[in-house]
């Protein structure tokens, strides 16, 4: 049981760091090229690799080589829905942030 959970911590450090989190929403609308995460964060192709790479490893993504390009594909959809769930719980913070302004 503890190596189960070990693995389950893993998942939640690989999607712990902006970026990371934002390239498996971006993945939620279907399989990215690398290419399109580049263009989406303005940062280097190495820093994108080295992010996909946490990912892949945790087993969140999976890749796919055509010809001189690599595509990426959540493997985890289930985890869409506690992205959805954290959205909703963010919108209710905000709601009382506002109604304590007013």
């Amino acid at each position: 049981m503890k190596q189960r959970i070990i693995l389950k911590a893993n998942i939640f450090k690989a999607l712990g760091h902006p970026t990371r989190l934002w390239m498996v929403e971006q993945l939620a609308q279907g399989e990215k090229c690398v290419c399109e995460f580049v263009e989406g964060v303005d940062v280097d192709f190495s820093t994108i690799s080295k992010h996909l790479s946490v990912l892949r490893h945790a087993g969140i993504v999976d890749m796919e080589k055509r010809g001189k390009q690599i595509f990426y594909r959540l493997t985890m959809p289930c985890l869409l829905t506690s992205l959805h769930c954290i959205d909703g719980l963010l919108d209710q913070q905000i709601q009382k942030q506002i109604a304590l302004i007013e």
